[in-house]
């Protein structure tokens, strides 16, 4: 049987990479930057860097994007104490302004995260993303007309989005 506290460091290890996504999509570097401890590292393929700086550049560029979104899969996660690994699936989609229209970016991949729960709180200490696939194609996504033209809430970046706004 597993105790209780196993239970609850597995669903607050799960909400940290959850907020992870949320602030990446929604742009919202304060939600992004309070999953990482500071002088946490992290490496998306290009070498380790401080997660806290990181944070700040990925902001900014997904930022520049139409839009975004990061989906969360399988977590696999062992728990030792006050540590724990972790390795989650993610597809990330992207929508960026192309040279004629719209085009879309779509990758899957990996966390493979290292986190500490310090002071009862969990927050990543150490993540290298392995990217597995991708697909790049001219958006095909439509916002007018009889289907989605009469959709009254639309995502948006922070603080607009309605998970902030409540409408």
């Amino acid at each position: 049987m597993i105790q209780m506290s196993l239970l609850a460091d597995r669903l607050a290890i799960q909400d940290v990479l959850c907020r992870y996504a949320r602030g990446i999509d929604r742009c919202d570097e304060a939600v992004l930057r309070a999953v990482w401890w500071p002088g946490a590292q992290a490496d998306y393929g290009n070498g380790f860097m401080d997660a806290g700086d990181w944070s700040g550049g990925v902001v900014k560029a997904l930022g520049a994007m139409r839009r975004t979104q990061h989906f969360l899969g399988n977590m696999l996660i062992e728990i030792d104490g006050d540590r724990a690994t972790a390795e989650t699936y993610c597809r990330a989609y992207h929508e960026v302004d192309g040279a004629e229209r719209p085009e879309e970016m779509e990758v899957g991949g990996r966390y493979l995260d290292r986190l500490e729960k310090r002071g009862g709180e969990w927050r990543i200490a150490h993540r290298r993303y392995v990217h597995d696939w991708n697909r790049n194609t001219p958006s095909t996504a439509s916002w007018d007309g009889p289907l989605y033209g009469g959709l009254s809430r639309i995502g948006a970046r922070a603080p607009h989005d309605p998970s902030y706004t409540g409408d």
